[in-house]
């Protein structure tokens, strides 16, 4: 068992790697950009979301109050004329991208965390390079990639863009995997 204070520099130089990569595929390959897609009628949609007063915050629509009431004639006439989503609204302004990536890389240092954590509990200091790859592989996988097949099991996301999650979380693991067993104690 190592303590996991001990693994500070495999978590701090997987997050370093990890943001390095994913900043390396988001703004070169840019493969994520196609994903989405521009509202029709952008203005007047736009337009009329502000003369509603939308705020920030998570939208259902149609919604409904209780599970009682999804079951109701009106609630399933509105379901079969659609649209159905979900809408996420951001406060207005540009995107605060120094706030987003440090909370990527803050994400990336718990997944560290989280990896040192298992992977010390369970191998002790003279573990084998491959030992290590795999158990922290494993961990860092369900972490980056398995969880992104939520957004389309539950939020509609198409399979294909979750797919690329999964491929991109997938890499991630990869390289936390290679970094705990290249600096594993």
């Amino acid at each position: 068992m190592i303590p996991i204070l001990s693994l500070w520099l495999p978590i701090l130089v997987a997050a370093i790697l990890v943001f390095i990569v994913s900043s390396i595929l988001h703004m070169v390959f840019k493969y994520h950009h196609k994903e989405f897609r521009q509202l029709p009628e952008e203005e007047s949609t736009l337009e009329a979301l502000r003369q509603a007063g939308v705020t920030p915050g998570l939208y259902h629509f149609p919604h409904c109050a209780t599970m009682k009431e999804m079951g109701s004639p009106d609630m399933l006439e509105k379901y079969e004329r659609g649209p159905v989503g979900l809408l996420t609204v951001m406060p207005s302004g540009t995107p605060a991208m120094p706030k987003l990536l440090t909370l990527w890389f803050l994400y990336s240092l718990l997944v560290g965390v989280f990896v040192a954590y298992v992977t010390g509990r369970t191998l002790g200091a003279d573990a084998e390079y491959l030992a290590v790859f795999r158990l922290a592989g494993t961990i860092a996988f369900m972490t980056y990639g398995l969880s992104q097949l939520v957004d389309s099991i539950w939020k509609g996301a198409p399979w294909s863009a979750t797919a690329k999650g999964v491929s991109d979380g997938l890499l991630y693991a990869l390289v936390t995997a290679g970094t705990f067993g290249w600096l594993w104690s």
